[in-house]
């Protein structure tokens, strides 16, 4: 059975944090990869699952920036050569983690980039936030399924957000070719996409024990995701006070790292979500399925817009169109790594 997109009452809300989440969770002999793992909440998040006892890797385009940045937070993770643009690399990678034999219980599809302000593209001609935040996900997370396999029981969480009401995925021109480039639509496309992978793939899963889930952290300004935003916008829509200071405000839907990180942890280690899958998450629960109509933008106000997801985020057929594409783009299948 699917589950069914609602929440669970976790116990846990908007406040909880990584600490809360991760608390009586012993990950002794666990390997986890988290992508974007040595800044904002993908620290946190691998920081939090090394404390618990897992075994951490951080894939990372510049390894020496990462490795020092992993270092300040304490270290004890490891750093390999990746780049989400390129998909040599992420083979290479891929390769030889399964290579070593080791079982992958956690990975964390974290990394990211929001609102270029131009179109760009990757080096295969595909829009470089769809590219980057879908595509290369999707293309090393089914590298990697001979080794999630091996874990008999392995979770894959798709770090998405509300950002995704910018725009469903639009599959007759998603490299914009016919439409102006719009950076938040180009965003929110592929934060759709974030989702509708998780759906997806869950279903595919199941059988061997991997299941998945998309989550939404809440805003935090302090990462790197709104480099491109600018700080006139971040302070116009209330993420950064006067002084540039990243501001908390749960009211808001604004958050500090360890809460944002929070449902990131939850939906990997968490015991309630076992026998789950295919879901969006916020505030380290299962979250409703939002009424149609409504609009969003960057600007609105985030105390009336909640946490719910999007029907077409999870809606099924778009789910396997995507899966479709994804793997005419790639040119590769779970069937094509086993």
């Amino acid at each position: 059975m699917n589950t069914t997109q609602a929440p669970i009452r976790s116990g846990f809300s908007r406040a909880s944090t990584t600490v809360d989440v991760i608390k009586g969770v012993d990950l002794v002999g666990k390997v986890a990869i988290v992508t974007g793992g040595y800044s904002g909440l993908g620290l946190e998040t691998a920081c939090t699952l090394a404390s618990a006892g897992a075994r951490i890797i951080v894939p990372a385009r510049d390894v020496e920036r990462a490795r020092r940045a992993i270092a300040e937070a304490g270290g004890g993770m490891e750093v390999q050569s990746m780049d989400l643009t390129d998909p040599r690399s992420i083979d290479d990678f891929a390769r030889d983690f399964v290579e070593t034999g080791l079982p992958l219980h956690m990975l964390i599809n974290n990394a990211g980039i929001m609102a270029l302000p131009e179109l760009k593209h990757d080096v295969q001609g595909n829009e470089l936030q769809f590219a980057t935040n879908h595509l290369g996900h999707f293309r090393l997370t089914l590298r990697l399924w001979p080794a999630l396999k091996r874990a008999h029981g392995a979770r894959v969480v798709s770090v998405s957000s509300a950002g995704h009401r910018f725009s469903p995925v639009v599959f007759d021109d998603i490299n914009f070719e016919r439409r102006a480039y719009d950076p938040f639509k180009a965003y929110g496309q592929s934060k759709t996409a974030n989702i509708l992978f998780a759906v997806a793939l869950d279903r595919r899963g199941k059988e061997e024990g991997i299941r998945a889930f998309a989550l939404h952290p809440g805003g935090i300004a302090a990462t790197n995701l709104g480099t491109h935003v600018g700080v006139e916008m971040l302070k116009k829509t209330g993420f950064v006070d006067e002084n540039d200071r990243p501001v908390v405000d749960l009211s808001r839907d604004l958050k500090s790292v360890p809460q944002g990180a929070a449902t990131h942890v939850w939906c990997a280690v968490s015991p309630q979500l076992d026998g789950k899958g295919g879901v969006y998450c916020a505030d380290s629960d299962i979250t409703l399925v939002l009424p149609e109509g409504g609009s969003f933008a960057l600007t609105e106000d985030r105390a009336n817009r909640g946490t719910g997801v999007q029907a077409y985020a999870v809606d099924q057929k778009a789910a396997e169109e995507l899966w479709r594409r994804s793997e005419e783009i790639t040119n590769i299948s779970i069937q094509s790594q086993s």
